[in-house]
């Protein structure tokens, strides 16, 4: 997609992203991280690399919720906004590289890892670009064919902005769908014992108020209803014609009754709703997690 000159005051300008429409979605800006996260954590160096790394192990949710917050900046806001954004996750990045103390999945111990690493960086922007658009697809109307390629040239775009050289990503959707159904089917994809535990409960045991969790039980039947069949089996997610019938029964509704919701219910950023989020586990004190155990 061209980008005029007047758009020069966001990265993904309004009226002509069609980033910015699908992640415009509150509905989708609730939703499709928590499936980015499940998908995510089946690549076991990214996972690991990624936990080794990280300062916040009891506080999944609050990670989970400046990272959705993050995304949101870069995808709607200007691009001041998201330069700051960037630069915010640029100094986090720059923590994530080392060795595997031990094998994690196919990679034994030793392979390095670095959040700057092309072919990681290419998994970890492929699972927000099939979740936004799943999510999307789901919760408001499918997307065109021409529709899907712009929106893989949207976020082939935001890979750029991350670092990720657009040389080392498919060209088109076309040739993105093809490499995505690759990986989906590669005994490559699997989970290790850590993120069997902890992957399901980031998504799915959000932290929020008693008045809140039927909203959230539902929130989690789409999740699970939109994710590949091979997702579901690793993790253990159980999922008949009941489950496939309801989560259809749900989504419909969805879309039906969506054009009935004003537009600031419709669209916008979901910060009141990630605060929320992080309020909560801030006042239980934390999330009990699997702890990653790794060899001396």
């Amino acid at each position: 997609m061209a980008y005029r000159d007047e758009d020069s005051l966001y990265y993904f300008p309004p009226g002509r992203s069609m980033a910015r429409r699908v992640h415009g979605e509150r509905a989708v800006g609730l939703l499709y991280g928590q499936r980015a996260l499940l998908i995510g954590a089946l690549e076991p160096l990214t996972y690991t690399g990624t936990m080794l790394s990280t300062a916040a192990a009891d506080r999944p949710f609050q990670r989970l919720a400046r990272t959705a917050k993050i995304q949101e900046t870069i995808l709607l806001g200007t691009r001041e906004e998201a330069d700051k954004a960037l630069a915010v996750v640029n100094r986090l990045h720059e923590r994530v590289k080392g060795t595997l103390p031990e094998a994690a999945g196919s990679h034994p111990a030793g392979t390095a890892y670095s959040a700057f690493d092309p072919e990681l960086m290419l998994w970890t922007l492929a699972v927000i670009a099939d979740s936004g658009r799943a999510m999307y697809e789901a919760m408001v109307r499918p997307l065109t064919d021409a529709e899907r390629e712009d929106l893989w040239q949207d976020y082939v775009r935001f890979g750029e902005l991350f670092g990720l050289p657009r040389g080392d990503v498919p060209g088109s959707y076309r040739e993105f769908s093809a490499w995505w159904e690759s990986r989906m089917s590669s005994p490559d994809l699997q989970a290790t014992e850590h993120g069997l535990d902890m992957a399901p409960l980031v998504a799915f045991e959000q932290p929020v108020p008693a008045a809140a969790r039927g909203n959230i039980v539902a929130q989690n039947h789409i999740i699970k209803g939109t994710l590949p069949p091979r997702v579901r089996e690793i993790f253990g997610i159980r999922w008949g014609r009941g489950h496939e019938t309801a989560y259809r029964a749900m989504t419909a509704a969805h879309r039906r009754a969506r054009r009935f919701f004003p537009r600031p219910v419709r669209r916008g950023r979901n910060d009141v709703f990630f605060d929320v989020v992080t309020k909560t586990e801030q006042q239980r004190g934390g999330t009990r997690t699997p702890q990653l155990r790794v060899s001396a």
